[in-house]
C-alpha cells in the first residue's frame, strides 16, 4: 500500500505549499461518512471532540456526513442540529417521483438545509468544507469546496436507485459514498495533516422489509469488502455502534448521538497521541 501513503503525503505537501504558512501544529481534518439517519451519530462525535478541546481545521463529508458538515462548518450549534435530527422525516428532503432513473427526488434538500444555516456558499462557512460526490459517467469522486452548497449537497445525498441523479456543472452526480464512503481525500485536499475518520457501519440479521433496505445492504456488503484504502489513509477511525438502527429512523436520535459520544470518548487517547505525533496501539 505504498502508493496510498505516497498519494496521501503528496496531497498534504501540495496543500501546505499552497497555504504558504509555517506549520505550528498538525492540521486536523474530520472525514464524515454517509449513513442516512444514522449520520446523527456524527453530532455526538463532534460534541466530544469539542468538549475535549480537539481542534477541527477542516471537514469533508459524504451524504449525511456532508449535511452534518454543512451545519458544523456554518457554526450551527450541536444542540440545534440534534433537535432538527429528532424532528426529521423522509418527506422533509425526499419526494416520491418514480422514474427510470430513481424512485424519488431530493430537491427538498435545498430548503431543508436552510433549517441548519442561511449560508448558501462554501465561502461563507466558518470552517473549510469539502463535499464528496460521484460522477456516475466517469466513475470518479468529485469534491466540491467552492460555490453554491445546495447542488453539491443534493448530489452527495443522491443514493443510486433511490434518488434521481443530479446534473451539476456538466456532470451527472450521485451519492459520494459510491467512490468515497469515508472522504479522507477531501480532508487532505483541504490541507489536513491528520485525519479523523467517522465510519457508520450498518448491518442487521433481520430480513429486509423494503426495496431501499435491499439496495442499502447490497451496497454496504460491497463497501465492507473494499474499505482498505480509506482505512489505510485515516490516522484515527471512530465507529459509532449504530448497526441496529434503520436507515430512516430519526426517532432514535438520542441513541445515535449517545453512540457517537461513546465511540469518540473511546478514541480520545488515540487522537491525543496522534496530535503528539505518536502511534498508539488500539485494543482489538
Amino acid at each position: 500500500m505504498g502508493w496510498i501513503r505516497s498519494a496521501k503525503e503528496k496531497l498534504r505537501s501540495i496543500a501546505q505549499a499552497e497555504r504558504g504558512t509555517p506549520k505550528e501544529r498538525r492540521r486536523v481534518g474530520l472525514a464524515l461518512a454517509g449513513g442516512f439517519a444514522r449520520g446523527v451519530a456524527h453530532i455526538g462525535v463532534l460534541r466530544v471532540l469539542r468538549d475535549a478541546g480537539i481542534p477541527i481545521d477542516c471537514v469533508a463529508g459524504t451524504s449525511v456526513g456532508a449535511l452534518i458538515g454543512v451545519g458544523y462548518c456554518a457554526g450551527t450549534s450541536l444542540l440545534d442540529m440534534e433537535k432538527l435530527g429528532a424532528a426529521t422525516h423522509f418527506t422533509d428532503f425526499g419526494r416520491w417521483t418514480p422514474s427510470w432513473l430513481g424512485l424519488a427526488t431530493n430537491h427538498r434538500m435545498e430548503k431543508y438545509v436552510l433549517k441548519l444555516t442561511q449560508k448558501k456558499t462554501f465561502e461563507e462557512l466558518e470552517v473549510p468544507l469539502a463535499i464528496a460526490t460521484t460522477d456516475i459517467n466517469e466513475g470518479i469522486s468529485v469534491f466540491y469546496s467552492h460555490g453554491l452548497i445546495a447542488p453539491a449537497l443534493r448530489a452527495s445525498c443522491a443514493y443510486p436507485g433511490l434518488f434521481l441523479p443530479i446534473q451539476h456543472e456538466g456532470r451527472t452526480l450521485v451519492d459520494g459514498f459510491v467512490t468515497a464512503p469515508v472522504p479522507i481525500e477531501g480532508a487532505l485536499m483541504l490541507g489536513a495533516d491528520l485525519v479523523i475518520a467517522v465510519h457508520l457501519e450498518t448491518g442487521s440479521t433481520e430480513p429486509p422489509r423494503t426495496f431501499t433496505e435491499v439496495l442499502s445492504r447490497a451496497f454496504n456488503i460491497v463497501q465492507r469488502h473494499s474499505d482498505l484504502a480509506w482505512r489505510t489513509q485515516a490516522d484515527v477511525v471512530i465507529e459509532p455502534d449504530v448497526k441496529g438502527i434503520a436507515w430512516d429512523d430519526f426517532s432514535k436520535t438520542p441513541d445515535m448521538v449517545a453512540a457517537g459520544e461513546a465511540a469518540a470518548l473511546q478514541a480520545l487517547p488515540e487522537i491525543r497521541a496522534a496530535l503528539r505525533g505518536e502511534k498508539q496501539e488500539v485494543a482489538g
